[in-house]
Formats: structure tokens, C-alpha cells, sequence
């Protein structure tokens, strides 16, 4: 029998685990499977990788031993598929992927066409859902990784930031603050606001950066919350209200002279998009020539 990597993760989720039910379900494999890779591994180097009980599992010395070259050999194997996913441009498969509603209604599409021209045999099937239920459909393995727009934070995760946004005041057309140019964010304080849902990416961000600023957001005179960007810029075109949104989400807007940008001279509402998947998960090709294409392209071309 030759050593495989296969066995490697196996052995090295199970160990991250803590269990061999565990391992089984993030590898999407049955229990007697896993147990009887890792008794292949173990048969190979000839000593038990694990002490095992009726309520535990513990490494051995020789599993606590074997651990970092597991590691190293998982790692090699996500640089390798990154580095010849340059070079995949022919790769047939399916690239499935969950993106939070900002990214998936307004700046994915944008991207996934010069994707699908350069990979035009990958086929593509995207949930655009909040960044809760992608996490969720994740930890689930329904998902195979997503596209969020708040930093999510758990120990199965791995988190990678893909690209930087700008929120931006948006007010209707002849709306008075035009008239102004740059502005302080008091000023803006003085009118009704139409804005996203409590608990979205966008006015997280919102929040974040009045705090950071020294302005009570609570000041802001809020009229209407929804749950839909769509529905906040339908709304500020109706008059009801300005709105701070991705300058993304309204370029339609903004060319057609529906909606202006108000500049503000002393509150900047920056964030980032995450590429999240699971720890112990090794992606698709397809899912990680996609994610090389956003790490290595000039997106802005396209935005």
C-alpha cells in the first residue's frame, strides 16, 4: 500500500474533529469509511495514530507527530490547485456558491460574465441569500462556499477577503444636498432616511463607521426600513427619503440621472467582501479557479 493524501485528510480531520463521527460528516463520508482509511494509515506506518475509548478518541505520539505533515500536505495540495487553475481554462463542471444579497444582486453578475468567457465550460448555480443562511448551508455542506459582506466569525470557517466597497449617500435627483457638494455628515442628519433592514451587511457598516466618526446614528430621522436594496432605491427615486448604499448596487441609477452621489467630507463607509468556506472542505476546481480569478484580476474593469 503507497501513502496517499486522501488518508492524510482523513486522518487530519478526524484528529481536528475530535471524533470519527465528526470527520465523517464534514467529509461527507460514512463513519466505517473513515475508520477503516485511518486503520489503513495506520497499518501503513505500522502504530496506532489514535488512542481510542468508548466516549473519546486522543493522537497518539505518533499521530501528534504526523499532524503538522498532514497539515503541510493538505496545504500543498489548495497551492497546487490554485496554482494550475490558471491554466484550467477548458475545465468542464458545475461551480456552485452562495452570495449575500448586495454581492449576488449587484456585483456578481457583473463578474461572472468575463468568468464564463475565459471558463465558458463551467456552469454556474448561485443562491443569493443572506450571509446567515449561506453559513448555515455551509456548516451543512449544501453549499460549497460563499460570497458574504460581514466578516463572519467561526472555527470551522476559513475567511478570505476578495474585494473592497464603498458605501455611498444616495439621494434623488434635485434632492437640496446636491446643490451643496461636499458635505458633513450632520447635514445629512436633517432628513428622512430609507434604509436596509436592522442586522444587514449594509447598515452594519453604516453604524460602524457613524461610530467611528463620532455621530450618533440614532440622530438619523429613519422612515421606512426594507429588506431589499431594490426596494430602498425605489423608494428614495419615490422622494420618501436619502439612503446610504453600495455605490455598486446604484450605477444603473446614477447613469440615468435617477439618483445622485453626496460626497461627505468627514465619514468614510468602507467595507470588504469574504470568500467563506469550510476548513476541512478542499473546493472544487471549479470553485477554486473562480476564487483565483477573483484574487488576481482587476475587478474594477467590470464594476
Amino acid at each position: 500500500m503507497a501513502l496517499n493524501f486522501h488518508q492524510l485528510h482523513i486522518f487530519y480531520t478526524v484528529a481536528e474533529k475530535g471524533s470519527f463521527s465528526a470527520a465523517a460528516a464534514a467529509l461527507h463520508m460514512t463513519q466505517p469509511a473513515v475508520t477503516m482509511q485511518v486503520q489503513s494509515l495506520e497499518e501503513y506506518f505500522g502504530t496506532k495514530l489514535f488512542h481510542r475509548s468508548t466516549k473519546r478518541i486522543e493522537l497518539s505520539e505518533a499521530g501528534r507527530e504526523l499532524i503538522p505533515y498532514a497539515l503541510n500536505s493538505i496545504n500543498l495540495m489548495k497551492d497546487t490547485e490554485v496554482a494550475m487553475s490558471k491554466f484550467t481554462h477548458m475545465l468542464q463542471g458545475r461551480l456552485q456558491l452562495g452570495a449575500s444579497l448586495t454581492f449576488g444582486e449587484y456585483i456578481l453578475p457583473r463578474l461572472l460574465g468575463p468568468f464564463g468567457k475565459e471558463y465558458p465550460n463551467i456552469s454556474i448555480q448561485m443562491k443569493v441569500i443572506n450571509t446567515t443562511q449561506i453559513l448555515e448551508e455551509i456548516l451543512k455542506h449544501q453549499l460549497n462556499f460563499g460570497l458574504v459582506e460581514a466578516a463572519v466569525q467561526h472555527p470551522d470557517i476559513h475567511i478570505e477577503p476578495v474585494l473592497n466597497d464603498e458605501l455611498k449617500l444616495i439621494v434623488p435627483a434635485g434632492h437640496p444636498l446636491t446643490e451643496q457638494g461636499i458635505i458633513k455628515a450632520e447635514q445629512m442628519l436633517e432628513y428622512p432616511f430609507v434604509l436596509r433592514e436592522q442586522g444587514s451587511g449594509t447598515r452594519q457598516v453604516m453604524h460602524e463607521a457613524l461610530q467611528q466618526a463620532g455621530i450618533d446614528a440614532g440622530a438619523m430621522k429613519i422612515v421606512m426600513e426594507l429588506g431589499s436594496t431594490g426596494a430602498v432605491k425605489s423608494a428614495v427615486e419615490a422622494g420618501l427619503g436619502i439612503t446610504i448604499l453600495s455605490q455598486s448596487s446604484v450605477k444603473h441609477e446614477l447613469a440615468l440621472g435617477i439618483l445622485r452621489v453626496v460626497e461627505i467630507e468627514d465619514v468614510q463607509f468602507m467595507r470588504k467582501f469574504y470568500s467563506i468556506y469550510l476548513k476541512s472542505t478542499l473546493l472544487p476546481i471549479s470553485a477554486v479557479t473562480f476564487l483565483t480569478f477573483l484574487r488576481e484580476r482587476d475587478l474594477s474593469q467590470w464594476l
